[in-house]
């Protein structure tokens, strides 16, 4: 059973990468390419050699991002790799299909925004399920292990340097564009890397700590972690942890204020959550999972795992 989810959810990746890799393809040929806007890494390079040679994007594309790949290869992994490649190829061949096609708008905003969305949703699914599109992401994690450089910054100043000799090339106009296409792609690529619904983690600090466990139960459906602390000078306190989503924290905060005015609260981001995190369904469930509604703590008084 375990090997045929397993087969399943890796089938389910590589369709999932060719997806994200289809879709970015789509959006530097048919958005950026014709207006002249580059992406970041070894496709903005590719894009200005293409631009300035005429020389087959997919073929320059793939061909520059060889040389990352064979320097991460021993640390990376061979699954990343793999993945990868796969990915860069469909990517590259999709660029060469693409390009023939009509330009999908000649209206710069338009293909600053549309390009910057469609590139980050490609982007962010290849990411997300194990592959990378740009040989240069590999390297700032080769550096970041080895010298503790920010992948993110390191990514960030090599596009940098891309986008000045871009304002040189094509005018600075046209760097500017690029730029702002960056920061669109990068803010979409972490909405698809995190998920669109990004969770909250409440830590709640109060007196009526199984009042507020089961109220929360009750209307919310979420389990509660319960925790004992002690504060400086209010003495023993009960604290409750809790992951939901943004749109539940209005109908939290009401909660806490009816049951405990006087509670201390912080909702802070979480930016991914592994294991089980169990929500209310139905009563069926409930009775299978929870024996004593309200309580996240087990038999012996301790938190239970799969809350948060």
């Amino acid at each position: 059973m375990y090997s045929e989810n397993k087969k399943t959810s890796t089938i389910l990746d590589f369709i999932l990468l060719a997806a994200g890799a289809i879709l970015a393809a789509f959006a530097i040929e048919e958005f950026l390419v014709p207006n002249t806007i580059l992406d970041g890494g070894v496709v903005g390079v590719s894009i200005m050699i293409n631009t300035l040679s005429g020389f087959p994007l997919g073929i320059l594309t793939f061909a520059l991002n060889i040389p990352f790949l064979i320097i991460s290869s021993r640390i990376l992994g061979k699954i990343f790799i793999v993945k990868s490649i796969y990915a860069m190829v469909i990517f590259s061949v999709f660029l060469e299909i693409f390009e023939p096609w009509v330009n999908a708008t000649s209206e710069l905003l338009l293909a600053v925004c549309f390009g910057g969305v469609f590139l980050g949703v490609g982007v962010g699914l290849v990411i997300r399920f194990g592959g990378c599109l740009d040989g240069t992401e590999s390297v700032a994690i080769l550096l970041n292990r080895k010298f503790k450089l920010p992948t993110g910054q390191t990514v960030l100043m090599f596009n940098v340097v891309i986008y000045v000799i871009a304002g040189f090339l094509f005018g600075f106009d046209r760097a500017m564009c690029s730029l702002l296409t960056y920061f669109i792609t990068s803010k979409i690529i972490d909405w698809v890397e995190t998920g669109l619904e990004q969770a909250k983690a409440a830590m709640i600090i109060t007196d009526e700590g199984e009042k507020i466990a089961d109220l929360i139960y009750q209307q919310l459906g979420r389990t509660v972690t319960i925790l004992r602390g002690e504060g400086l000078i209010s003495g023993e306190k009960v604290i409750l942890y809790c992951v939901l989503t943004r749109m539940e924290i209005y109908d939290l905060k009401k909660l806490i204020h009816r049951a405990d005015a006087s509670a201390f609260v912080t909702v802070s981001d979480v930016s991914e959550i592994i294991g089980n995190h169990i929500k209310k369904t139905d009563p069926g469930v409930i009775a299978a999972n929870d024996t004593s509604p309200g309580s996240a703590t087990d038999s012996a008084g301790n938190p239970d795992p799969e809350n948060t």
